[in-house]
Formats: C-alpha cells, sequence, structure tokens
C-alpha cells in the first residue's frame, strides 16, 4: 500500500514538474473547440437561412410556396414562388441517379465481399472509389456532351438539356457510396455465419443474398440513404445538364430546373439583391436543408433499427 502511495506521489510530483503541466491543463479545452466547430458551423447556417427565409415569407404565403404549381420569379407583372417544380425535379433526378446506382453498386459491393479474391479486392476497390474523386462539373459536361447526344440517338424527342442524362450521370457518380459502404457492412459479416449456412448446403449466391445481405441491411440502408442526400445536394451536373425550365413534369426528356441549381441561377445575378426573387433562393435553401436533415435522421434511424450486433 505504502509502495503505490510512493508511486502516486512520483507521478504527481512529475506532473508538477513537467514543462507541459499547464498545457496539458489547455487541451481538454482546445479538442472541445475542435469538436465544436462543425456543430457552431451548422448552426451559423441555420441562424442565416432562418433570418431570410423569414423575410421571404412576409412577402409571399405558405400556400402559394408548397401548394402552388408555378414558378415565375422574375415575372415583372406577377411574380409567383412555387418550390413543387423544384422539388419535382430534385426527387425525379434523385430517382433516377438511384435507380443506376443501387443494383450497380450493390451488385459491385457483394462481389467485392464474397467472390473476389483479395488481390483482385484491394485493385478494383480504389478504382471503384476514383469515380467519387471526380469534379462535378466534370460530370456535368459528360453528360452534356455525351450522354445526351447518345441518349438522343435512341429517344428522338429528348431535349438538349433534360433530367435523364444528368440523372443517369449522377447516378454513375453515386456508385461509389453504395459500394463502398455496403462492401464494408458485409466485410463486418462474421465468416462463422458463412460458414454455417454453406453447412447447411446453402450455395454461394445464396448466402450472399439470403445471409449476408440481410445481416448487413442497416449498413446497406445508410448507404443508399447517404446516396440518396448526396443526389438531393448535387449541383453543377444538375446546373448544366437539365436546364433552367421551372415546370411541374414527369417528362424525363424535358428541361427542369432543381432546387441547387435555382440556386446557382440567382446567386448568378439574375435577381436584385433584397427582392423577394432574391430572397426566394433562401427558402429554397432552407427547404433543402431540411429536407437532407430528415434523410440523415431517417438513416441514422433505420442503422439502429436494423443494426445486428455480433
Amino acid at each position: 500500500m505504502s509502495y503505490s502511495a510512493n508511486v502516486k506521489d512520483m507521478i504527481k510530483t512529475n506532473r508538477k514538474n513537467s514543462k507541459l503541466a499547464k498545457f496539458e491543463k489547455i487541451i481538454p479545452f482546445l479538442l472541445f473547440l475542435a469538436a465544436s466547430i462543425s456543430v457552431l458551423t451548422t448552426l451559423g447556417i441555420l441562424v442565416t437561412l432562418s433570418f431570410e427565409t423569414i423575410l421571404f415569407f412576409q412577402n409571399v404565403s405558405f400556400r402559394e410556396f408548397f401548394l402552388q404549381p408555378e414558378l415565375r420569379p422574375l415575372n415583372p407583372t406577377n411574380p409567383q414562388f412555387s418550390i413543387l417544380p423544384l422539388l419535382g425535379a430534385t426527387l425525379l433526378s434523385t430517382g433516377i441517379a438511384m435507380l443506376v446506382a443501387v443494383p450497380i453498386g450493390l451488385t459491385t459491393a457483394v462481389y467485392l465481399s464474397e467472390y473476389a479474391t483479395d488481390k483482385v479486392r484491394r485493385i478494383l476497390k480504389p478504382l471503384v472509389e476514383v469515380l467519387a474523386g471526380i469534379p462535378t462539373i466534370v460530370y456535368g459536361f459528360f453528360a452534356f456532351t455525351f450522354v445526351t447526344p447518345v441518349l438522343r440517338e435512341f429517344i428522338p424527342a429528348l431535349e438538349r438539356t433534360n433530367i435523364l442524362s444528368p440523372g443517369i450521370v449522377m447516378g454513375i457518380m453515386i456508385i461509389p457510396i453504395v459500394a463502398s459502404l455496403s462492401e464494408d457492412a458485409m466485410s463486418s459479416v462474421p465468416n462463422s455465419i458463412r460458414e454455417g449456412a454453406m453447412a447447411l448446403g446453402a450455395t454461394k449466391f445464396e448466402v450472399a443474398f439470403r445471409v449476408v445481405i440481410p445481416a448487413a441491411i442497416s449498413g446497406i440502408i445508410a448507404s443508399f440513404v447517404l446516396g440518396i442526400s448526396r443526389a438531393i445536394g448535387e449541383t453543377m451536373i444538375v446546373a448544366i445538364a437539365s436546364g433552367s425550365t421551372k415546370n411541374l413534369t414527369f417528362d424525363v426528356t424535358q428541361s427542369m430546373q432543381t432546387m441547387t441549381a435555382y440556386i446557382v441561377e440567382v446567386t448568378s445575378g439574375d435577381a436584385g439583391a433584397g427582392t423577394t426573387a432574391y430572397y426566394s433562393l433562401y427558402a429554397v435553401a432552407m427547404t433543402l436543408f431540411v429536407f437532407t436533415l430528415a434523410m440523415n435522421m431517417f438513416a441514422r434511424y433505420m442503422t439502429k433499427r436494423f443494426r445486428e450486433v455480433y
């Protein structure tokens, strides 16, 4: 007991005599400050959007903004503000993107997790993830100059700017998110579960789709929701390739404008500062913020709801 007490006294003495003693007292505060940066940034964005959005809704009613089908912010005689055309285009492009990203990304994850050798996985996975590092403006020009002309060979009615080609290209961009996160979730499933299924006579395909995927479903769903959030917030691809037509339609061959593309248009100087059209970009941005926040909360809920503990 005395030996232990002597050791503690020695530690206290060394700490008091250490030149770093004062700095060690500051470390917890510095770490707390670093951890608070993301929270303070989010609060700052929320406060900024809230003040400007309030100014917008002083001139435009909630009913007009959320229920009226037409958006004509720069009409000099009868300006109309509705988020429905923008919301419809955003959801439509996101749906097209997920139709591309989910099957390709999930099958890629299954191959990497269940079929590929370690050597192939070390080579193929980084190559797939390279797609996530390509600048989105490059994807935008790729959609406008290559994908759209190719699609017009098969769909003559496709307009030069449309929602189909940027949706497809966004899906290609999202593939690494779905594939990488889903593969990580599948790889975390213990091999004992696979071996037990094979011992009962299951094939490798049955093990992958009836055992591994259900066991990793929480991580897979999280990758889907993260991909959806990424598609909803995408800007440059739709700004270049989808056009600026503010129509509420579900015809993928027509030109449309998403919420992010509308924000780009307004901030480019088409609307004067202090006008209702100018403040409308903050209302759209707030809607986008709330929408993305809801998707992230849904992802957290689904992850906790279907999480498997081994």
